[in-house]
C-alpha cells in the first residue's frame, strides 16, 4: 500500500501508557487476553463496556509507548489522512459537510463516553464523542490470530471505523439504535448486521476513491483487504470460539457477506450502493 507520502492527519490523540483513570498503565498487564468473539468492530461498544464514562483526564504518569509501534502510529495517521481526505471530497458531492472525527491511541484499557474498554474489545467507534479508539497490538492479532497480514488489511480496520463515524454524520446509526430499542433480540441482531455490513461497504468506499485519486493500492493489497474482510465473519468467529455457527446471533454478518459489501464499495466508489437496509440478499 502506497501511504508513505500521503497527509498525516491531527486529529490523533495519543493516550498509549495511560489507563483508563488518568494514570499510567502499570506492565504487570502485560499481554492482552484476546477474547474471540468481542473482536467484530462494533459500532455500539455499550454492549461490551463497562459504565458510562467521560474521557480519560490528563495523565498523571505515563509509560513510553513500544519503540516498534512509531512507524504504526505514521501509518494510523496517514490512513486516517486519507480517509479524511476521501470523504470530505464524496460528502461534499453530496452536498454535506464532512465532519472529522478523532482517533484515540491506547493500550490495554482506555475510557470512552460510551464507557470503559480493554483491549479485547477491539477497535471501536463512539458515536457519543465520535472518536476511534485502536490499540495498536490489535495489528499483531489480526495478521498472527486471525492470519490477515498485510497494510492494506491494517487500513481495512481503520476504514471500517470510519464508516461508522459516516453513518453517523448521515443519521443511520441514530435510526437503527432506535429500531433496536423497539426490537426483539433476533431483530435487533439483523439490524446490527446491516449496519456493519454497509460500514464494510463505506470502507470500499474509500479504497475506491482514495485509489482513483492518489493511486494507494499496490498488487496484492485487495487481496489483503478481502482476507480481512473474512477471517472477522461472525460464522468463522464462532465456529473458532464454540464450534459451531449460531445465524441468528450474528451481529457483523458472516465472512461471504463482509467480503461480498467490501467489494461492493470497492467496485462502486459510490455511497448509494451501499445501502443494506433496502437489500434483499446480505
Amino acid at each position: 500500500m502506497r501511504w508513505q507520502m500521503g497527509r498525516r492527519s491531527d486529529n490523533i490523540e495519543d493516550r498509549r501508557g495511560i489507563g483508563a483513570g488518568g494514570i499510567a498503565v502499570g506492565s504487570g498487564i502485560g499481554t492482552i487476553v484476546v477474547v474471540v468473539l468481542a473482536l467484530f468492530f462494533g459500532v455500539d461498544p455499550s454492549v461490551v463496556l463497562q459504565g458510562g464514562g467521560s474521557p480519560a483526564p490528563p495523565a498523571v504518569e505515563r509509560r513510553a509507548p513500544p519503540p516498534e509501534q512509531d512507524q504504526l502510529k505514521d501509518f494510523v495517521a496517514a490512513v486516517l489522512g486519507d480517509t479524511e481526505d476521501t470523504w470530505r471530497e464524496v460528502f461534499a458531492r453530496m452536498k454535506r459537510e464532512y465532519r472529522e472525527p478523532k482517533l484515540v491511541l491506547f493500550s490495554d484499557v482506555v475510557r470512552s463516553s460510551c464507557g470503559t474498554a480493554q483491549s479485547a474489545v477491539g477497535p471501536f467507534y463512539c458515536p457519543s464523542d465520535q472518536k476511534v479508539y485502536l490499540d495498536l497490538s490489535f495489528f499483531r492479532d489480526l495478521r498472527e490470530r486471525f492470519r490477515a497480514p498485510g497494510e492494506f488489511a491494517q487500513a481495512y480496520v481503520i476504514a471500517h471505523e470510519i464508516g461508522h463515524h459516516v453513518q453517523n454524520l448521515i443519521g443511520i446509526s441514530e435510526r437503527v439504535r432506535s429500531l433496536q430499542s423497539r426490537a426483539g433480540e433476533r431483530e435487533a441482531n439483523a439490524l446490527s448486521v446491516r449496519l456493519e455490513l454497509q460500514a464494510d461497504c463505506f470502507a470500499g468506499v474509500w479504497a475506491n476513491n482514495a485509489n482513483r485519486s492518489r493511486q494507494i493500492l499496490e498488487q496484492g493489497d485487495i487481496e489483503a483487504g478481502l482476507n480481512a474482510a473474512a477471517a472477522i465473519g461472525d460464522d468463522r468467529l464462532q465456529r473458532q470460539a464454540r464450534g459451531y455457527v449460531v445465524p441468528d446471533a450474528f451481529t457483523h454478518g458472516s465472512s461471504t457477506q463482509r467480503v461480498r459489501w467490501f467489494r461492493q464499495g470497492l467496485d462502486s466508489g459510490e455511497v448509494r450502493a451501499c445501502d443494506t437496509f433496502k437489500a434483499r440478499q446480505l
